[in-house]
């Protein structure tokens, strides 16, 4: 077949690239380039479709060895670290097999302010991981969290640390931190105990439109003992909206044994109270995996145990609540 000026004219764009193809096809050349081509096209939409069909842990920490390159934080030592690696490739060796295809890191403390690790993994693995970053409140922190989002990053990690638990959410940086992350749907991330929950819920009244999650079940039942008035503190954060509880760090709650048959009247109060949208599960590894526990320890509660749980509930905590959350 010979392209003419006329052939052109008569087909147009598309036309013309369908004439050109079918020549060079007819001649032998790119035949095989398209194919590879069509491979690499259909690899990652089949990537990219398993990533939205599979399970999303809301809460892991990855770490590296390598501390010349990644230096940790003032006052961390290398021997504090335990275990004294966990890369993406040893969290992902744990996190597969139970049909997890995209996870949420959240920034080691190791590191404190610096999330290079955590932003390169992100970066090195695209579509598979979100991040919860930790930053200094008090050195413009709307202009890092603008900067971290586009890098990957959908919420922001706070803790009470030294500061008491009446007045840790007060100062002018945590204000500016709510306001961004209401502007710019970023979560402010707690790690906190239940003793902090009062002043949680007053910022939340302040800035009803930051989206909040609680790290953990707020900690309830990290000395063994599950006390009905902390869980009624937590569920009554529920009247605010954009508040989020993760389902997790099954081995450090309660009787600290798998199954975990132990949680299963809190979550069942948890879900009564903020409904299966706001609930998310997540293993807070690598110490799920560490004295005698395991991954699929963990996701199994909430697969096998959970009897109450409809097929829309359990699609909600192990994938969309955190989809929403951190990879929208």
């Amino acid at each position: 077949m010979k392209i003419t000026r006329r052939n052109l004219l008569q087909t147009g764009f598309w036309g013309s690239a369908a004439i050109a193809s079918t020549v060079l096809r007819s001649e032998g050349f790119i035949a095989d380039i398209d194919r590879d081509k069509l491979k690499v096209t259909q690899s990652t939409e089949s990537q990219t479709a398993r990533q939205k069909e599979g399970y999303i842990d809301a809460h892991v920490h990855v770490w590296t060895p390598d501390i010349k390159r990644y230096q940790l934080g003032r006052g961390y030592r290398k021997e504090e670290m335990h275990p004294p690696s966990f890369t993406p490739k040893e969290l992902l060796a744990h996190a597969k097999p139970c049909g997890i295809a995209r996870i949420v890191l959240i920034q080691m403390s190791f590191y404190r302010f610096d999330n290079l690790y955590m932003l390169d993994t992100i970066r090195k693995y695209p579509g598979v991981f979100s991040g919860v970053a930790v930053i200094n409140q008090n050195s413009n922190p709307e202009m890092e969290m603008r900067r971290l989002a586009r890098l990957g990053v959908r919420g922001f990690r706070i803790y009470p640390g030294n500061q008491g638990v009446n007045s840790w959410l007060d100062g002018s940086g945590m204000a500016k931190m709510w306001e961004c992350g209401a502007k710019e749907k970023l979560s402010i991330c707690h790690l906190v105990n239940p003793d902090a929950l009062p002043s949680i819920d007053r910022m939340c009244r302040k800035f009803p439109e930051t989206p909040v999650v609680i790290d953990h079940f707020a900690r309830i039942g990290t000395d063994g003992i599950i006390r009905d008035q902390d869980v009624q503190e937590l569920c009554r954060l529920a009247v605010h909206k954009r508040i989020a509880v993760k389902l997790s760090a099954f081995y450090a709650l309660g009787q600290k044994q798998s199954p975990y048959l132990d949680l299963i009247p809190m979550i069942r109060r948890l879900l009564d109270a903020f409904g299966p949208e706001r609930l998310m599960w997540a293993t807070d590894c690598p110490f799920q995996v560490q004295k005698g526990h395991t991954y699929r320890d963990s996701i199994d509660l909430v697969l096998e145990r959970l009897d109450f749980l409809s097929k829309y509930d359990r699609k909600w905590l192990l994938q969309k609540t955190a989809e929403q959350m951190f990879f929208s």
